[in-house]
């Protein structure tokens, strides 16, 4: 394994970039510790698979340096930085038997049968191949080719790191959750470098102990994740982690109030002093399951009105107006929601304030 260092890397597609909308990704610096399991995160277009090809070797970057363990490896191809990637859909050997595919890569590098036979027996098991270990790979559903595949980046131990892009695109939707466990039983078994991309934050959250959000090219945030849907550094990290994600309201501050649309919310004085000392557009935050929907007037509350509500059987998503503004909360109790008018109360504890989308500390 090797840890994976991106000095002040940028890229661009075109061949004389002028300015920074050249550029899929900004200047980004940033460490992949040796052994991590990460999570590369971001909706689609932000430039995920552009950075795994960079840290593979399939592309070279236009500015900065990679490095794995401390040798500059910016200009080495692919095979020269002993890395193992998969794809989005399976690549594997249709005439070959499942055993066969898996034991490959470990015989083209002349590791002794016996090894290649606990190895290969190890990640089947893990996997769920144990039983079509002696079958064609032609004859197997795309989700059983896919886990060949998985296997195949799996089944090596000399790998630098082992990267995936998106690899669970063609499992059905029920054996999802199995395969992402199995990922993490084989990163706890081999003390393995996976990076894992994805636009879909519940696999993230389930696979890796650190997820890296990716937004317009930069890398935003950094953390476990309950550190991203707590303290979001960024107003996209706030909308996109949490299902209702984070809700947003422009604000201005000031006499230990927020005033948006229209209403004054109560909030921690010495908090919202620093934000607005920023002197940066002002946006105040708050999570769907801390906004509380009352049917009578409470200390610190203002008047909304709820317009929908949305029984998911756990919990019952409330979409709520502040003004013209729609909000939603996440109320999980079985308590009754009021029908049309309603108080909202939004507690200043669990308020954060963002300066031109940076959180505010």
């Amino acid at each position: 394994m090797a840890r994976i260092d991106l000095q002040e890397v940028a890229h661009s597609y075109h061949p004389n970039p002028k300015g920074p909308e050249d550029f899929v990704f900004k200047r980004i610096h940033t460490t992949w510790e040796d052994g991590g399991a990460y999570a590369l995160l971001g909706p689609s277009g932000c430039g995920k698979t552009t950075m795994l090809n960079l840290i593979s070797g399939l592309l070279a970057p236009s500015h900065g340096k990679i490095l794995y363990d401390g040798r500059d490896v910016t200009h080495l191809p692919p095979e020269q930085r002993n890395i193992a990637q998969v794809f989005q859909f399976p690549v594997l050997y249709d005439t070959m038997s499942v055993y066969n595919n898996l034991a490959f890569p470990l015989r083209n590098r002349g590791v002794a049968e016996s090894e290649i036979k606990a190895r290969v027996g190890v990640v089947a098991e893990i996997l769920g191949l144990s039983g079509d270990l002696d079958k064609r790979a032609a004859g197997l559903a795309a989700d059983a080719k896919q886990k060949i595949s998985l296997g195949r980046g799996l089944v090596r131990s000399d790998v630098a790191a082992i990267l995936f892009d998106e690899p669970l695109t063609v499992i059905d939707p029920h054996l999802k959750w199995q395969l992402r466990r199995s990922l993490k039983e084989i990163h706890k078994e081999f003390k393995l470098t996976l990076i894992y991309v994805t636009h879909d934050q519940v696999e993230a959250m389930t696979f890796a102990d650190q997820i890296v959000i990716m937004y317009g090219g930069e890398l935003v945030q950094t953390g476990a994740p309950d550190e991203l849907f707590e303290t979001p550094e960024h107003s996209f990290v706030g909308y996109f982690i949490g299902s209702p994600g984070m809700n947003f309201m422009d604000c201005t501050l000031g006499d230990g109030v927020a005033r948006a649309n229209g209403s004054s919310i109560p909030v921690d004085a010495p908090y919202a002093a620093r934000a607005a000392e920023t002197g940066g557009a002002l946006k105040m935050g708050i999570r769907p399951m801390y906004l509380e929907v009352h049917d009578t007037e409470t200390p610190g509350s203002v008047p909304g009105r709820v317009t929908h509500v949305e029984d998911q059987g756990h919990c019952k998503i409330v979409t709520v107006k502040l003004g013209e503004l729609s909000l939603k909360a996440r109320i999980k109790d079985g308590r009754a929601i009021p029908d049309g008018a309603c108080h909202l109360l939004f507690p200043p504890e669990k308020i954060k304030f963002f300066a031109d989308d940076r959180l505010v500390k």
